[in-house]
């Protein structure tokens, strides 16, 4: 695991306000947190480059994309051995369908968040790539009704502010 990095109050109202909106300029930036255009856009170079700042990403809608049904599968793998993982991750990642991949503790060794086009494809998408896999004792299906986003990602112990 990687160690944390310092942040000051500046740092979290910049990380606060890119995680509402990550198109936001470093002249808005830099106006709603008080400081230098060029002071922010430093602050940003230092945040992406210690790892802070993973990257930016488009989010899309699903629905209008043709996948209309998401759901989260618990996948057991049977024996749960390494030479077996990286091919079933490799796999898992490279569908379309697969929007998330979690490696678990307890009875369920995966939760793949998935969006598909209706309970057919579904029905599918769990037969022909999962269960047909060797090393998948078991799938366990949930649909989801609703997402919502939660707030921004802060450092243990700081206060959320709108």
């Amino acid at each position: 695991m990687t160690d944390s990095v310092a942040l000051d109050p500046v740092d979290l109202q910049i990380l606060r306000l890119l995680q509402n909106d990550a198109r936001t300029t470093y002249r808005e930036l830099a106006a709603e947190v008080g400081v230098a255009p060029s002071t922010c856009l430093d602050r940003v170079t230092r945040l992406r480059r210690s790892g802070v700042i993973l990257g930016d990403q488009l989010r899309l809608d699903p629905a209008k994309l043709g996948r209309g049904l998401q759901a989260l599968l618990l996948v057991q793998v049977r024996p749960h051995r390494r030479e077996l993982i990286g091919p079933f991750v490799d796999r898992v990642r490279a569908l379309p369908e697969s929007r998330a991949l979690f490696h678990l503790t307890g009875p369920d060794d995966y939760l793949v968040q998935v969006a598909v086009a209706d309970a057919a494809d579904l029905q599918r998408l769990v037969l022909d790539e999962f269960t047909s896999r060797r090393e998948v004792a078991r799938v366990d299906t949930r649909l989801i009704f609703q997402q919502w986003d939660c707030g921004p990602l802060l450092p243990p112990g700081e206060p959320v502010r709108p």
